[in-house]
């Protein structure tokens, strides 16, 4: 098995829609650290698991310097947003989002 990892700093703001009163539901902004971890059995026919800068084109880009409540259709809370990101991504399996010092969240794809 193959294993790559992406990490990067994306800089957002969203809010959140919640069922109690937070903060949070104000706009409000991160920079986000993101780790993208891919696997493959066979690599694919230039060498690689993932092209890194193909994984940085489909989150970063689409994410940087955004209010991410216009990017995705769902509450964008940090279990959220890893979950979308490794849907992004077909070698996906896992994803961590740290929204701040100390807050972070990891999805992980179940395997069938």
């Amino acid at each position: 098995m193959f294993y790559i990892s992406k990490r990067m700093e994306i800089a957002g703001a969203h809010n959140l829609k919640l069922d109690y009163s937070s903060k949070c539901e104000n706009i409000h902004g991160h920079n986000w650290i993101v780790i993208v971890h891919c696997k493959a059995k066979q690599l694919n026919h230039n060498g690689m698991v993932e092209d890194f800068t193909s994984v940085k084109k489909l989150i970063h880009d689409k994410l940087d310097h955004q209010y991410i409540n216009d990017i995705v259709d769902f509450n964008p809370t940090a279990e959220n947003i890893a979950k979308w990101i490794a849907e992004q991504i077909p070698t996906c399996y896992k994803v961590e989002v740290q929204e701040s010092e100390g807050n972070i969240a990891i999805y992980e794809v179940e395997e069938d």
